[in-house]
């Protein structure tokens, strides 16, 4: 009988270890994402804004949000208790907009994300999926 609690007991502790290491590496995927686009943001303001059409506060917001969103994440996990919580729940939420943005901007009408004469820039196929994991996180938190 001991030796049944204790094989579970070890399933259990193998359990969480792998939850908790396919945890950060989504984090890690989806915050590398953002990071990048944020930074590349930063670096040409100007440039990315009138490519976009967009005021240069309102694509400064944007990288904001892409980098905060991506750092946050990832500090959310690393914070304990209710405040990391928050964190990872609103680093989720600050992406939210901005794929929403890019999906009706940019890639909206074509799912396929490889480029075509009518979306240069790909379908929307991966911003839904980023999309889904910024609300997936803003909805469940830490309790992921």
């Amino acid at each position: 009988m001991t030796d049944n609690v204790t094989a579970t007991a070890s399933a259990n502790e193998s359990g969480a270890v792998l939850a908790a290491a396919a945890d950060w590496a989504l984090r890690a995927a989806f915050a590398g994402v953002f990071v990048f686009h944020g930074v590349s943001k930063f670096m040409n303001l100007e440039g990315g804004a009138q490519m976009m059409g967009q005021p240069v506060l309102i694509w400064a917001l944007v990288a904001f949000a892409e980098l905060a969103g991506g750092v946050g994440l990832l500090a959310g996990r690393a914070i304990p208790g209710s405040i990391g919580d928050a964190v990872t729940r609103l680093s989720g939420a600050a992406v939210v907009p901005v794929m929403l943005g890019a999906i009706a901007m940019v890639h909206w009408g074509r799912w396929n994300f490889a480029p075509s004469e009518s979306h240069p820039m790909g379908g929307m196929e991966f911003q839904v999926v980023l999309l889904a994991i910024g609300l997936f996180y803003a909805l469940r938190g830490n309790r992921a």
